[in-house]
């Protein structure tokens, strides 16, 4: 869904974008990134590091998700400027992980048209997992960023 900077208000809630991970998602995600570390594909390695569940996920594949939540969001007229995050909380095994976010400013600087947001990605009990804020260029209505 393409959205434009002139529909979007501060206090608009980013779209949740969702999934479920465990080991075939930080397979793929270790093979594309050469991330094959033992406590993201043992459970006995993942305790060995202190995870008593066994092995967790890579927190830069929140980071991920994060911006391609924000891609979906913005369209292909967008563009992601910013993202920043802090991982706070392991990806266990076959959590389901939300993307949230809120519009929290607008501006146009340098000849940009850019909403700042405050994301984070959430647990399927609502844990804050990776709290951080996000940077987009936006066109107004009949502009192309492009």
């Amino acid at each position: 869904m393409a959205i434009d900077f002139d529909s979007v208000n501060v206090g608009d809630k980013l779209p949740e974008w969702s999934r479920r991970t465990g080991f075939a998602e930080w397979n793929r995600y270790a093979a594309v990134n050469e991330e094959f570390v033992p406590f993201h594909m043992d459970d006995e390695a993942g305790r060995r590091a202190g995870n008593e569940q066994g092995a967790f996920g890579m927190g830069n594949l929140r980071y991920a998700y994060i911006v391609n939540a924000l891609h979906d969001w913005i369209g292909d007229e967008g563009i992601v400027r910013e993202v920043g995050c802090q991982y706070r909380a392991i990806n266990q095994k076959n959590d389901v992980l939300t993307v949230v976010g809120e519009v929290t400013g607008k501006s146009r600087a340098d000849g940009e048209n850019r909403v700042r947001l405050d994301i984070n990605v959430v647990n399927q009990d609502g844990g804050a997992t990776c709290p951080g804020h996000a940077v987009v260029v936006l066109p107004s209505i009949g502009q192309t960023q492009r």
